[in-house]
This record gives structure tokens, sequence and C-alpha cells, in this order.
């Protein structure tokens, strides 16, 4: 683990773009993803240009069917290290 060195975040990324991001990796369209999850493509489309929030039911569906953790949907950006303690 000496070898370890942590990656610099280059870039801040929206809960739609996580969406996109990780749809496009997969090879689904939005009309795939819809099929997939029963969210309609008009939906999804303003989900991933944050016109509309994700809301914690929708993350658990397409996280499904993205095959990733909610978290990974809703907290693109999220660093423990910036965190202040409660």
């Amino acid at each position: 683990m000496k070898d370890y060195k942590e990656a610099k975040k280059r870039t801040d990324v929206s809960i739609g773009e996580s969406v996109k991001i990780i749809r496009e990796l997969q090879a689904l369209s939005q009309n795939d993803l819809s099929s997939i999850t029963g969210i309609p493509q008009s939906t999804l489309s303003a989900i991933e240009h944050n016109k509309i929030n994700l809301g914690v039911e929708r993350a658990k569906v397409l996280a499904r069917a993205l095959k990733c953790h909610p978290a990974v949907l809703v907290f693109p950006g999220w660093d423990i290290n910036n965190e202040v303690a409660a």
C-alpha cells in the first residue's frame, strides 16, 4: 500500500452528469434505461440535465439498473476528507 497515491479530483460532477456518465459507460440509451426501469425517458432526460431532483426512490431504481450503489449517483463529488466532524 505504500505505493498508493490518491487520485486528484479534476472536475465537479453533478448528480445528473453522474447518471449520464454511468449510463453511457454501459452503452445504454435513455430509451434503454427507461425500458429497464419504467422511468419515462423524458424524466431521465430531465434528471440528466439537472432539471428535476433524482430523489431517493428513483436513485434506488436507477442504481439497480446501472449496477452501482445509489450513493454513487446521489453523492458524485462527496469527499470524506472535507467533511466536518459533528
